[in-house]
């Protein structure tokens, strides 16, 4: 079962732990977004990410995750740009985008 926490003042912004992604990765299917610049990424990511670029997510999603109702867990570095492309993922009509606290 997800924890959810919910942050800032926008109540539909749901955030998840690595540990709870872990437990969540190891139960079910899931896409894990790694919303930094390629660059950032080349650098280092959490191992299985794919690298959608912020700017890049509204475009790009539904090539790597077609099905709205798959867990989507963003993260960025500071978790700035994960809640904007979680709030662009609601917007597109997932319904289960999380923010990985990090």
């Amino acid at each position: 079962m997800i924890k959810i926490r919910y942050c800032c003042r926008n109540y539909n912004t749901k955030n998840v732990s690595y540990d709870e992604m872990l437990k969540i990765a190891n139960s079910q299917p899931v896409a894990i977004i790694d919303v930094r610049s390629k660059q950032e990424y080349k650098e280092g990511h959490i191992d299985g990410a794919i690298n959608i670029p912020l700017f890049d997510i509204k475009r790009d999603i539904q090539t790597y995750v077609a099905d709205k109702n798959t867990i989507v867990i963003l993260y960025c570095d500071a978790g700035v740009r994960s809640r904007k492309a979680q709030k662009i993922l609601i917007s597109l009509g997932y319904r289960n985008a999380y923010n990985l606290e990090l």
